[in-house]
């Protein structure tokens, strides 16, 4: 009686209610999964069934360039072509004309596997949103090459393989070449930094100065692991700030041996032969149009 009644004052719903029933819970709508014509998931029309991507099986299909397209690199910067043509013999001739690196490329290009890496710090960061806490991570990685060069970067990201990643690459494109010398006589190969050079970052503040050869890099543990990638046998620091706040402990070592080269000494006070940029010298080069690069299309399984 109660259902005829309802049939009588809502006919519609009535054969709604039938049709769903009907269809079953493992298709589209229904009862037994999903929530009106949405199906299962993210499969909407695509099939209730088959959860997640619908008919195109488990996952999301391929995204993205495959393996061996990755390592093909496709230059989008003018320099980025002059390096790939061999137009730019040295990462030198860069810093000569204090060319922009975009591309993490160009570093592996020159230093190539002389390059090595090392994750400093992985911290976790959060950010207070209406539906709670969202939680990344920080990485802080340094790379050099143990001859004078070396680079520091830091990313965050919802991954700790992405961040690294990330941080990876910016380390790359920030490599700064390191000014070395002697303490004393010039005999052998040079051990130590050029100069005394302060860097600072936040409340830490760290002073380098040159040291007589073997006696080794007396400096804590996170400025010791960044001079070493940077080809500096012999130093002397002295830290002063919150040293234990690792970031700006990093931040600040490099910001000292960015500054190296910044110290003007009498032996660099030779004429100035002035040389035409890269840009200008290769302008006809860079004038050819560029077959522009198309990434795959999306596979589906």
């Amino acid at each position: 009686f109660f259902f005829s009644c309802a049939a009588v004052l809502h006919p519609l719903r009535c054969v709604r209610v039938s049709n769903m029933g009907d269809r079953g819970g493992g298709d589209r709508g229904g009862f037994g999964r999903g929530f009106g014509d949405r199906g299962r998931g993210r499969g909407g029309d695509r099939g209730g069934d088959r959860g997640r991507g619908g008919d195109r099986g488990r996952g999301r299909g391929r995204r993205g360039p495959r393996k061996d397209d990755e390592e093909k690199w496709v230059p989008c910067t003018k320099l980025g072509r002059l390096v790939q043509q061999g137009k730019i013999k040295s990462l030198e001739q860069i810093y000569l004309h204090s060319l922009p690196v975009k591309e993490y490329q160009i570093v592996e290009f020159f230093l190539g596997p002389a390059l090595k890496d090392e994750v400093m710090k992985i911290m976790p960061v959060q950010k207070q949103t209406r539906a709670g806490q969202r939680t990344r991570f920080k990485a802080f990685v340094v790379v050099g090459d143990m001859n004078g060069h070396v680079g520091l970067g830091v990313k965050c990201s919802k991954e700790v393989a992405t961040a690294i990643r990330g941080a990876i690459c910016l380390a790359k494109i920030t490599v700064v070449p390191v000014r070395r010398g002697y303490w004393g006589n010039k005999i052998g190969k040079p051990h130590t930094i050029y100069t005394k050079v302060t860097g600072k970052c936040g409340s830490v503040s760290i002073r380098l100065v040159p040291a007589p050869k073997g006696a080794g890099i007396v400096a804590a543990r996170t400025p010791k692991k960044v001079l070493q990638m940077a080809g500096i046998s012999d130093v002397y620091t002295s830290s002063t700030g919150s040293t234990k706040t690792l970031g700006n402990f990093v931040k600040a070592t490099f910001d000292a041996l960015s500054r190296t080269y910044a110290f003007l000494t009498p032996d660099l006070w030779m004429e100035t032969r002035f040389v035409k940029a890269p840009n200008q010298e290769f302008t006809d080069f860079l004038a050819k149009p560029v077959a522009k690069y198309e990434a795959p299309m999306e596979e589906a399984h």
